[in-house]
């Protein structure tokens, strides 16, 4: 089966109230996807996203937060670590190394994830970052997993 690591942007996006036109069409696409394609897949978060959906500044949280019910848990492990503070050092990611986006990309490339979903379009799915990703992660022996967007990720699932 194949396996997804769902970042925070998703689940925000799903449990928005903001009404400006992207934050609809991202909303619509996103529980459109939650409802047809999560059963195709084996979903993953981690810890680092239960963090950020409960920080008390976090709009909707706890509707977010219900929606982690069932998937699986990516452990930050100290290889999860590792890798984030690697990419932030070779500039493949924004700091801190400790949280964010570092931590997502990592914690999907340790536990082998076929794909990273996120609406994070300026740091994660970002196809000016893929190539650099790419090269950090076959250096180590690992391999990235794709960065896409949930209306990317929807035309695969229908093939």
């Amino acid at each position: 089966m194949i396996s997804i690591y769902v970042e925070t942007s998703f689940f925000s996006a799903c449990v928005t109230d903001r009404s400006d036109p992207q934050s609809t069409v991202w909303r619509d696409t996103s529980r459109q996807w939650w409802q047809a394609h999560r059963r195709r897949f084996q979903l993953c978060i981690s810890e680092e996203v239960i963090a950020e959906l409960s920080a008390p500044g976090f709009n909707n949280g706890p509707a977010a937060l219900r929606m982690l019910d069932g998937l699986n848990i990516a452990e930050l492990s100290p290889e999860v670590q590792g890798l984030a503070k690697l990419l932030v050092k070779e500039k493949v990611m924004p700091g801190p190394s400790t949280s964010g986006d570092a931590i997502h990309v990592a914690a999907a490339t340790v536990h082998a994830m076929d794909y990273l979903l996120s609406w994070n379009v300026k740091h994660l799915a970002n196809i000016n970052k893929r190539a650099h990703l790419a090269r950090i992660c076959l250096r180590i022996g690992m391999a990235p997993p794709q960065i896409v967007t949930p209306d990317l990720l929807w035309e695969n699932a229908d093939a």
